[in-house]
């Protein structure tokens, strides 16, 4: 990865509070933060610091109360509900911890919800998702329901059903810990492909020590601020 990357998600000086007066919590305490084209950035800290508020303002799901969030070229404070929905659908992609699978639905019905709330129709969105298993070695399992797939293939399905519209963002807040090392470890190496793609940029919010190898730069928080950015892929944490 080189520093003269184009920047992805841009956030200068992000405040955001909860509650008010005594019971006022500051989240997010004056944020800086670049976030490239063709990384996989991770946001590490301890509970509370604000790493799960920083994500929600980049994924377009909170309002920060101050400074500013450039996201692909978008500004979120700028967009109407309609419009800002529209955008996440079609340019950001979520994977989560608890994987928020449909359980009545099989492994490629998940994946191609996205496609189908998008407008496209209902056989071109199951080819795709097809495809798009596939890429997440887990074709062979595409008529499986999430509960007759182990938690690291649920957390794949999740990650298909991110990837499926071809995002150019992807967000991942916790995505391995509820999986055992080798499952961590084979999530993380999928996520590792896709941001190597040099129009794709991928964080990712984690507590998982175990995964650190897989970052190109990691975003250290604590009581709300970035106190610190080390990386680069020569420099990963071993």
């Amino acid at each position: 990865m080189q520093s003269n990357q184009l920047v992805a998600v841009h956030c200068g000086e992000l405040t955001k509070s909860y509650g008010s007066g005594d019971a006022q919590v500051h989240a997010l305490r004056g944020v800086n933060l670049d976030i490239r084209y063709g990384e996989l950035l991770m946001l590490v800290g301890p509970s509370g610091c604000g790493k799960t508020t920083l994500l929600s303002i980049i994924g377009g799901i909170l309002d920060p109360d101050g400074g500013q969030c450039s996201v692909l070229d978008h500004d979120f404070q700028h967009m109407g509900t309609g419009d800002r929905a529209r955008f996440r659908g079609g340019s950001i992609g979520f994977v989560f911890q608890s994987f928020n699978l449909l359980p009545s639905l099989t492994a490629v019905e998940n994946v191609a919800v996205p496609l189908l709330i998008n407008g496209m129709p209902r056989r071109d969105a199951a080819a795709r998702a097809r495809a798009v298993l596939d890429t997440v070695e887990l074709g062979g399992r595409a008529d499986a329901l999430p509960a007759q797939l182990s938690g690291g293939q649920q957390q794949r399905v999740a990650i298909a059903r991110a990837l499926v519209h071809e995002p150019k963002l992807i967000v991942c807040d916790e995505p391995t810990s509820n999986l055992d090392h080798a499952a961590g470890h084979q999530v993380m190496a999928i996520l590792r492909r896709v941001a190597q793609s040099p129009d794709r940029a991928l964080v990712v919010v984690t507590h998982d020590a175990r995964i650190f190898e897989f970052a190109d730069r990691i975003a250290h928080m604590d009581d709300g601020r970035i106190v610190d950015v080390s990386g680069g892929t020569s420099e990963r944490p071993q």
